[in-house]
């Protein structure tokens, strides 16, 4: 994935305007790898170079044209959710205790009280 080609399409408002709409069919997986990206990024400890992949990620999830079609049920996150494992795999070391507590108090507030057990997968990609 090249950091311009996708990183053009990601802003603030365009993820959170995707987040609002579809949240609820992307799954808990998917939004939670998004906010810790997301939060993950706007750290100013984080270097230019690694915010630039994660634009990158996040600008491929916002894009309602890529490999899958993002509203065709079941899989059509999933090529979402790999590309935002691959990056949250690269950048894992940037991704502190507090940038994941914000990220799960997000979903409370979206999903309601979640089980970490939803989002272990996630949380393991990470470290």
């Amino acid at each position: 994935m090249t950091d311009q080609k996708y990183s053009k399409y990601f802003s603030r408002q365009s993820l959170w305007d995707k987040l609002k709409e579809q949240a609820k069919n992307a799954g808990l997986k998917v939004v939670y790898a998004v906010l810790v990206l997301f939060y993950t990024m706007e750290s100013p400890d984080v270097k230019t170079k690694t915010k630039l992949s994660i634009a990158a990620a996040l600008g491929y999830f916002i894009l309602p044209t890529d490999a899958i079609f993002d509203l065709t049920p079941i899989i059509g996150y999933s090529d979402d959710l790999g590309v935002l494992l691959f990056v949250l795999s690269q950048i894992g070391k940037n991704v502190t205790p507090e940038i994941k507590e914000k990220a799960k108090a997000k979903l409370d507030d979206w999903f309601g009280n979640i089980e970490t057990e939803a989002i272990r997968e996630i949380d393991e990609k990470i470290s």
